[in-house]
Parts: structure tokens; C-alpha cells; sequence
């Protein structure tokens, strides 16, 4: 049985007139009649009884018409579902994420993707940049929103927007009222620090900082939980680090505390949020959220543009 065969006859149940149904599907009536006759031998039945006066449907070719039917509309539907998903206009997209990109780049890229391409279900995980670098390797994550330009060439990049690194310390701190501190004065300050792997761009920054400045941090404590940091500082006298989104933007600490951001300068360390994905190449559902990425500016300038390659133009 073939697939040409069912719309042959489906057009047979429709037009009930041979001319009519031949024109329909841009055939010759002896080419459909010959499809209709190898179709009921293939069923071992008769579909349509056909006379001088009159084509009608027997028995058979009513119960069979309700089934083709179903069949032929299943098979159109998988066809349509194919191309939709080839064309990257439906499915899921698995995108992991951190705080800043939460904050300033995935609203208005999930507005544009659900408008132009309300197929397509994005799902989000907010991750550090080392878990999320990880997923997106063994193929958990399609894109990553993560710290720091990738060193392999296995994944591909984009460049999206530039944050500081603040101070992150509790309301009774010495530093909780001051508009921004040099850098060189951590030297005095117990710190929280997170493992490297965790972030490691933001992690060089930090240090590199301090090298530029000549101290040596002290870290009394490593967590690489952002809440939990927040708690600490809260109820001890140390420092913690964050982008100035975090910082600014986090939320309350235990009991109702919430730390205090201190900017840093002299100098202000920086990190820097990047798309990226496998190096094989963004598959069409990650070509269409790249392409509401990159028309997405954090900061309200027009957004460069940028090839898969992850080149601007």
C-alpha cells in the first residue's frame, strides 16, 4: 500500500467523479483508476462502485475512507513537524544560564523567540559557568550564557556584554557605607572565594586583580554557592565577591539581611558574559535563538551582529 495510492482514493471519496478527482490531483483518470484498482488489490476488497451514471463509495470504502483519512493527515502532519523542526521552528532548545544573563539578556530574547518562533520550547537551568561548560560538552545543554571566553576549539562563541565585579559584605561591615573601595584594600579583609572550576573567568579576574594591585588576598573561607556567600557575609565580617548584577540585584539573605554591593576600583576588576555552543555548529533550533541574541542589547545600544562562527559583522 502507498501513500499516493490513499490520496488517489481519498480524492475518489471526496469528488465521487472520476474527471473531477484526476484534475484535482493533476493526473490522468486511466492513472487514478489504475491507482484505485492496485490499492483494493492490495486490500482484497472493493472501495468504489462505479457505474455510467454514478461513483459511490461501498461499504468497505466508507469504513476504510475514516482510517486513510486519519492515516494520510498523521503523515502530513509528520511531514509539516519535520520541516518545522529542519527550519528550527519547533522543539525544545536546552539553554543553561547565569544570574546576569537571567537578568539582562534572556527576557527579551525568550519575548522575541516566543513571537517568532512560538514553537520552538526553551528549556532554561541556571548553572555556573563550569557545570554549564560541562553540560553543553557532553550535549546536556545546547547553549551556554556563561563567564569568560571558551579556551578550546571545541566550542564557538559571542561576545555579549561586560560586567564589574563587586564586593559583596554584610549591613554592619566597615565597608557597608561607603560608595566604592580600592581594590588594594582587601589586602586587610578575610575573603570568601569560590573553587576556580566553578567560574573560572571570573576567579582570574579576582586574582589578577589583586596581582595588579600587589596584595595577596586572604580567603578565609572557598563556597561556591552565591547564596550561601550572601549569608556569610551577613553574619560575619567578610568579604564575598559577585558581578554588580548579582551584587546589585540578589536577593534577601537569611532572615529578611540583605548584603550591601561595594564597587571596587583601582583597578575594577571585570568579567565578561558570553554565548556558547558546541563547535560543530548551532543546530537550526540554536540558529533561531542566536539570531533573538544577537538583536538583544543589555546595555540599550544597538546590538552587533554576528555569524554562527561567532565572528561580528
Amino acid at each position: 500500500m502507498e501513500f499516493r495510492q490513499l490520496v488517489s482514493f481519498l480524492a475518489i471519496a471526496d469528488e465521487l467523479h472520476f474527471g473531477r478527482a484526476a484534475a484535482r490531483l493533476h493526473l490522468t483518470q486511466p492513472s487514478l483508476s489504475q491507482q484505485l484498482q492496485r490499492l483494493e488489490r492490495t486490500l482484497g476488497v472493493t472501495l468504489v462502485a462505479r457505474t455510467s451514471h454514478e461513483v459511490r463509495l461501498t461499504s468497505a470504502g466508507r469504513a476504510f475512507e475514516v482510517e486513510a483519512r486519519a492515516i494520510v493527515t498523521r503523515l502530513e502532519r509528520a511531514a509539516s513537524l519535520a520541516r518545522e523542526v529542519a527550519a528550527g521552528r519547533t522543539g525544545t532548545l536546552a539553554v543553561g544560564y547565569n544570574f546576569p544573563a537571567g537578568q539582562h539578556v534572556l527576557p527579551a530574547t525568550l519575548t522575541r523567540m516566543h513571537a517568532e518562533f512560538p514553537g520552538v520550547t526553551v528549556a532554561l537551568e541556571e548553572k555556573r559557568t563550569g557545570p554549564q561548560l560541562a553540560a553543553l560538552a557532553d550535549g546536556t545543554l545546547d547553549i551556554a550564557l556563561v563567564y569568560g571566553r571558551p579556551r578550546t576549539a571545541d566550542f564557538r562563541h559571542r561576545h555579549l556584554l561586560r560586567l564589574p565585579i563587586v564586593a559583596v559584605v554584610g549591613q554592619d561591615h566597615e565597608w557597608a557605607g561607603r560608595a566604592s573601595v580600592p581594590f588594594a584594600e582587601l589586602a586587610g579583609q578575610p575573603c570568601i572565594l569560590f573553587d576556580r572550576a566553578q567560574s573560572p573567568a571570573m576567579y582570574d579576574a579576582i586574582l589578577s586583580s589583586a596581582e595588579r594591585t600587589g596584595i595577596r588576598l586572604d580567603v578565609a573561607h572557598t563556597l561556591d554557592d552565591p547564596g550561601a556567600t550572601s549569608i556569610l557575609v551577613s553574619i560575619q565580617p567578610l568579604v564575598g565577591f559577585a558581578s554588580a548584577s548579582r551584587g546589585m540585584l540578589g536577593g534577601s539573605a537569611a532572615g529578611g539581611v540583605r548584603p550591601v554591593a561595594v564597587p571596587l576600583h583601582n583597578p575594577v576588576p571585570t568579567v565578561d558574559l558570553y554565548a556558547v555552543w558546541r563547535g560543530s555548529g548551532a543546530s537550526p533550533l540554536g540558529d533561531a535563538f542566536l539570531s533573538c541574541l544577537e538583536a538583544v542589547d543589555p546595555e540599550g545600544e544597538p546590538a552587533a551582529t554576528a555569524d554562527r562562527n561567532g565572528r561580528t559583522r
